[in-house]
């Protein structure tokens, strides 16, 4: 760890030389990015320097203890070496939380896609709580939500339903929740009060901007159509909808939730970006795409990361072993002990990998 430390406190020094000198900025697309280097590299180079002025603290006090007759300057080295040692483990978790490499997408808005898996009516009676449920969890937030298609069944359950939650930070919040989600509840139209149980997919998607996903309007087909709905909807009576295909990967997107055709194709645009973003990245980390299709899934009972069981009030996340009985409130969006659970584990698990 500490010879990678050493290398990366030499690259900060260079990258920091390179910017102070005149002739670097004349370039200004490589000024930018040893900017962001050096931003990235910032907090690791201070940890490191705080952590290595504690280690000459204690060998100064070491030092002082075995050369020193003074009996009262003795004292005074011992409780400084007490204070050094007191702070050595503190600063060593804060350096190797540190060294751990920020997700580049943390900060971004994310898409999410609910699609219900088996079970029937009631799989897509839980698609709708499970939406309800990251839309109330997103406001209480801060963030916006803007739906982009919905394929109901008229009577409070979603068959499938895509949607935008806007704000900083969303995909760091929400990035865990990947994966087939199941419940067991006794449904509304169960007369035996038999408990049943059905699932749900959910996919999170970093938004991607224009610059990272570049998309060659050869390469789609933009299909207007008219919006439709259950009966009692409001339904558009313009061809408002929009259905974008994606020749090269055969990505479909649908939008119809605006009135307006034009905000529906910038949407449209948006999901599709981002699962082109998401198409890039399983490229390049092979073994991460692996996982995270196993997590997807398809909708089947055994592909299960989470069960929602509501005859106990019981939530459980497979992943992690976590179980909470407060089920209640996390329909209502507070979610957040289950989200700092699975950041804590997957922080737990990284530092494990730096050796601790």
């Amino acid at each position: 760890m500490f010879e990678k430390l050493n290398e990366m406190v030499l690259k900060y020094e260079e990258i920091t030389e390179r910017l102070n000198n005149p002739g670097t900025s004349e370039d200004s697309k490589l000024y930018m990015e040893l900017l962001k280097e050096q931003g990235r590299l910032s907090p690791v180079v201070e940890a490191y320097r705080a952590y290595e002025e504690n280690e000459r603290a204690v060998s100064d006090s070491e030092e002082m203890i075995r050369s020193e007759d003074d009996p009262e300057l003795k004292a005074l080295a011992k409780e400084e070496l007490n204070d050094a040692l007191k702070k050595r483990p503190v600063l060593e978790r804060e350096l190797k939380i540190k060294l751990i490499p920020k997700d580049e997408d943390d900060d971004r808005n994310v898409i999410v896609e609910i699609r219900a898996g088996a079970g029937g009516e009631e799989a897509a009676l839980f698609a709708g709580s499970l939406y309800r449920m990251y839309v109330k969890y997103a406001e209480k937030n801060g963030f916006t939500v803007e739906t982009t298609d919905v394929e109901d069944t008229g009577i409070g359950g979603f068959k499938f339903v895509s949607f935008m939650i806007n704000g900083k930070g969303a995909y760091s919040k929400l990035k865990y929740e990947s994966g087939v989600h199941r419940v067991q509840r006794v449904p509304e139209t169960e007369s035996g009060g038999r408990i049943h149980t059905s699932t749900a997919t959910v996919a999170i998607m970093p938004e991607a901007s224009e610059i990272e996903v570049n998309i060659d309007p050869n390469d789609c087909r933009i299909d207007v159509f008219r919006a439709s709905g259950n009966g009692g909807q409001c339904v558009n009576t313009t061809d408002s909808a929009v259905r974008l295909t994606h020749y090269p990967t055969g990505i479909v997107i649908s939008c119809q939730d605006e009135k307006s055709q034009i905000k529906n194709k910038a949407k449209a645009f948006k999901v599709l970006r981002a699962k082109l973003y998401e198409l890039n990245k399983e490229k390049a980390h092979a073994e991460e795409a692996d996982l995270r299709r196993s997590q997807v899934g398809t909708g089947d009972r055994s592909e299960k990361i989470r069960t929602y069981n509501f005859p106990q009030s019981r939530l459980t996340d497979h992943r992690i072993g976590l179980t909470i009985y407060s089920l209640e409130k996390v329909m209502e969006g507070d979610l957040d002990n289950v989200i700092e659970a699975l950041t804590g584990a997957d922080m737990a698990e990284k530092l494990a990998e730096l050796g601790e």
